[in-house]
């Protein structure tokens, strides 16, 4: 059996990153999160509780929080858990802490697309925090679920086998499974895609289309991913395995689902707007919407889906209309 890492410094500390800390706790680790926000680590650290993201969760008191990259330096593993459009900055700003040491891999649990340059997380952890062994989890796992330690099971991609196998050692519990692939792009693709299409399914349950409409988008919704993975050189097991499918079944099942939840209102008639104005939570679909359409238009792939989606969230197409507009199109075969 593999020695597992100790010290996990964890970058980000909203409902995603905090539910990590607490399954890494519970693995035996030490955990330091590091937050933006003062509040949070003071939160953290005196009420052993993540008020603004997972209220009424008490945390184990081992994990401690800071807003100083400095004690984050000495950790064993970095795992950023940050909003994915603020992944560069972040990594930008932590590659100059000068203590950090070179030979530390690196978990994203990002799951999203960059915006201005259609670039996924490893490309951008690659540019700001170069030659770094680089990991993806992703996979169907609603923060509070996780934070409580009910049963998940995720995907852990990683080229180098032996580190995959002694970073699944360090992360996994009873309840916390990590399976692994070495297909770094397949198990981002799926994470970020899954949420422009919960939007998707939110609009359609918003509107009260039905169930079999929810369906058909889910599965057209997955062909687009597949075409776009196939394109990039992604492998098909890993689209239709949990940080692909597993992923898309959960995010568009359920209005637990930030991004769903969203599409809902979007659906009810609400602007998007007014909607984000009074949210404290990231929704990664409605920038990742836009960025995956630009990746499709680059690489020629037919995502219909994606695109009415990236139309409706920029006010260019009323929901309406893109709903006409999807169901207007040529009749053809069901392939892929």
């Amino acid at each position: 059996m593999t020695v597992a890492y100790q010290h996990f410094g964890i970058i980000g500390a909203g409902a995603w990153g905090t539910a990590l800390a607490a399954t890494l706790c519970r693995a035996g680790r030490d955990v330091t999160v590091w937050s933006h926000n003062p509040a949070n680590v003071s939160d953290i650290n005196g009420a052993h509780e993540n008020k603004r993201h997972l209220p009424g969760l008490i945390l184990n008191q081992k994990i401690k929080a800071t807003g100083d990259f400095a004690d984050i330096a000495k950790a064993d593993v970095l795992l950023f858990a940050t909003p994915a459009q603020h992944l560069r900055r972040i990594a930008r700003e932590l590659a100059a802490v000068k203590n950090i040491r070179a030979d530390v891999p690196v978990i994203i649990a990002a799951k999203g697309i960059e915006l201005h340059s259609s670039k996924f997380m490893s490309e951008i952890l690659e540019e700001e925090m170069p030659k770094r062994a680089t990991a993806i989890l992703s996979g169907p796992s609603f923060a509070i679920e996780v934070a409580a330690g009910m049963p998940t099971a995720l995907t852990l991609a990683v080229k180098d086998k032996m580190l995959g196998e002694k970073l699944a050692e360090s992360l996994a519990t009873p309840s916390f499974r990590p399976y692994l692939t070495d297909d770094i792009v397949g198990a981002q693709l799926g994470g970020a895609i899954k949420n422009v299409l919960a939007i998707a399914c939110g609009i359609v349950t918003g509107r009260e289309l039905g169930e079999n409409a929810r369906a058909a988008l889910i599965t057209r919704g997955l062909a687009e991913m597949m075409r776009l993975g196939q394109s990039l050189g992604a492998k098909s097991e890993t689209l239709m395995g949990l940080s692909g499918l597993g992923d898309v079944l959960l995010t568009c099942s359920s209005a637990q689902s930030r991004n769903m939840s969203l599409g809902i209102e979007l659906g009810e008639g609400q602007t998007l707007d007014a909607i984000l104005q009074r949210r404290t939570s990231v929704a990664e679909g409605v920038p990742t919407a836009e960025a995956a359409r630009s990746l499709a238009e680059k690489r020629k792939i037919d995502m219909p889906v994606v695109a009415s989606v990236a139309a409706v969230l920029a006010g260019t197409v009323s929901i309406d209309r893109a709903i006409a507009d999807l169901l207007s199109r040529p009749l053809k075969t069901e392939m892929y």
